[in-house]
């Protein structure tokens, strides 16, 4: 490249040698000889080379400041537990020293992938001390692909790439002695050496398109260190996984018996959309017949209307409740309504809105539990000759909608519309649209 220099002025930099493209690191040679390593100026910009000035959509985020914020699915093994520390305001993931001992820990959503924006993931941890027999996974993935770090025993980290694209799964594992931007030993572009067992931010920024690179690597010192790429384009004969529309992910297995016992902290996460994100799916809605309202039979007592769910099938699709709408066809008569997730609708027939979507539906149920579920929205309306009450979803708060379900089970969770009314035997219409992202 050209190098200006007034007259007189001293000659610094001789050669600039910029190599983003192959994603090795940035090298500036200086008047006398020396190599100097500095950041990748690719960190300034996403995964698609756009510079990260414009703000970011957020699709989740996760903090713990006052319990275990629900919205993380669990699962345990031979005595492993799982506990908020307020005083950390973080969640404590522990194991004794048998064999088998877990707990893993996986979002209720899956994150919305958009082709052509970058996908920017963030989790932050401490590791446990790594000992023989004991592995510790933090990343964006479940089960079939993804991307996460990996400690096992005593080898140090390692960055894997999950892939189910040949029909089972596959592991892409590079030990840090192999990172290909910057090993963190000291030696590297940033200087800085990596202590896992220390307070960590683990990031990852996904140009997927199905066949993309992924960038991954930790922030230090408010830096973001890029340690290496899984590059994929021009290189493979199909999508390197399945999909970007993944959970986050936190885990800690005894593989054998440990020494001692052993706690992985979970602290915040989040994932970015970076540019923004528009909805592009397919609108869908499913309503009470027109003539078959729902009855109300007992007064205060709240019914389910219409429940929605994903099908067992497609437990990782993206599916995001838009507006609803509710009439009151009883005159004179108030009514109590509320969006609800997690409860549960008994009896009715599930029904499927199409043999290539993702969601089925219940309009018939006969009583409804809230249980452990959660409300979303809740408002009132009158019954009368006058309307519906409309109720559209903010955009800020979409992903807030969107359809859960624990993937550790593989059990799809219910998203329902209840009523109640203060009149025994009030009618009320009503009718749910959603978008299906995941096509």
């Amino acid at each position: 490249m050209p190098v200006y220099r007034e007259s007189g002025e001293t000659l610094l930099y001789e050669v600039v040698k910029v190599q983003t493209c192959s994603g090795q690191p940035l090298e500036v040679t200086t008047a006398t000889g020396a190599t100097v390593y500095v950041q990748p100026a690719g960190m300034a910009s996403d995964a698609f080379g756009r510079t990260r000035v414009s703000a970011p959509l957020t699709l989740f985020d996760s903090s713990h400041r006052y319990n275990d914020n629900g919205l993380w699915s669990t699962s345990s093994g031979a005595g492993g537990t799982y506990a908020f520390n307020a005083n950390e305001g973080l969640v404590d993931l522990n194991v004794t020293t048998t064999s088998g001992s877990e707990i893993i820990r996986e979002t209720t959503k899956v994150c919305s992938y958009q082709p052509g924006k970058s996908l920017l993931f963030m989790s932050t941890f401490v590791m446990n001390t790594a000992k023989a027999n004991l592995r510790q996974r933090v990343g964006y993935y479940g089960a079939a692909n993804g991307m996460y770090l990996e400690v096992s025993g005593t080898t140090g980290p390692t960055l894997v790439e999950r892939s189910s694209v040949s029909g089972s799964v596959a592991e892409t594992r590079v030990a840090q002695a192999n990172w290909n931007i910057d090993k963190l030993d000291g030696t590297g572009q940033s200087g800085i050496t990596l202590d896992i067992s220390k307070a960590q931010i683990l990031w990852f920024d996904i140009e997927w398109l199905g066949l993309g690179t992924v960038r991954a690597g930790f922030v230090i010192n408010g830096s973001f260190i890029h340690c290496h790429s899984f590059h994929h384009a021009n290189l493979i004969t199909s999508t390197y996984i399945t999909t970007a529309s993944l959970p986050l992910r936190y885990e800690i297995t005894n593989v054998g018996t440990t020494a001692s016992s052993s706690t992985l902290k979970q602290v915040c996460s989040t994932v970015l959309s970076e540019g923004g994100y528009e909805l592009r799916g397919a609108q869908s809605a499913i309503g009470t017949p027109v003539a078959s309202p729902r009855d109300l039979t007992v007064i205060s007592t709240e019914y389910p209307v219409i429940s929605i769910r994903l099908k067992s099938t497609r437990l990782d699709a993206i599916v995001i409740l838009t507006a609803l709408s509710i009439m009151g066809i009883t005159n004179n008569s108030n009514y109590n309504w509320k969006v609800i997730v997690g409860g549960t609708t008994a009896a009715g027939s599930w029904d499927t809105t199409g043999a290539t979507t993702s969601v089925e539906y219940n309009i018939t149920g006969t009583s409804f539990t809230m249980g452990t579920g959660r409300v979303l929205a809740s408002g009132f309306a009158t019954g009368s000759n006058q309307g519906s009450t409309v109720v559209d979803i903010l955009k800020e708060a979409l992903f807030t909608f969107q359809l859960e379900r624990n993937g550790l089970t593989s059990t799809p969770t219910e998203l329902t519309l209840v009523c109640s009314s203060a009149q025994a035997g009030s009618d009320v219409l009503a009718s749910m649209d959603w978008e299906e992202i995941s096509r």
